[in-house]
C-alpha cells in the first residue's frame, strides 16, 4: 500500500464572539423567551400588594395575594422549563 503523504493539519477558525452588555443579553433573552419576565413582574406585583395588604391589616387579601403569588411563582418557572425545552428542541435541528 502505497499511500502518498498524510494531509496537513489546518486548525479549524476559531468562532468570533461580540462583548454583549446586560442590556443586550436582557434584550436577547426577552426576546426568546417573553413569559419568563412577565412571570416575574407579575410575582413582584401581588407580592408588593400582599405586602401593602398585610401592612393595612387586611389579613384575608394578604392571603389570598400570598396564594396568587404562589401561582405566578408557578407560571415563571413552567415558563422557565419550557423555554429550554424550546431552545433544546431548535438545538437538536
Amino acid at each position: 500500500m502505497a499511500a502518498g503523504p498524510p494531509p496537513p493539519l489546518d486548525p479549524s477558525p476559531l468562532p468570533v464572539f461580540t462583548e454583549e452588555g446586560f442590556g443586550d443579553k436582557f434584550l436577547r433573552k426577552t426576546r426568546e423567551n417573553p413569559l419568563v419576565p412577565l412571570g416575574c413582574l407579575c410575582t413582584v406585583g401581588v407580592l408588593t400588594y400582599g405586602l401593602i395588604s398585610f401592612k393595612k391589616g387586611n389579613t384575608r387579601r394578604s392571603q389570598l395575594m400570598m396564594r396568587a403569588r404562589i401561582l405566578a411563582q408557578g407560571f415563571t418557572f413552567a415558563a422557565l422549563l419550557g423555554g429550554m425545552v424550546v431552545t433544546a428542541m431548535k438545538s437538536r435541528k
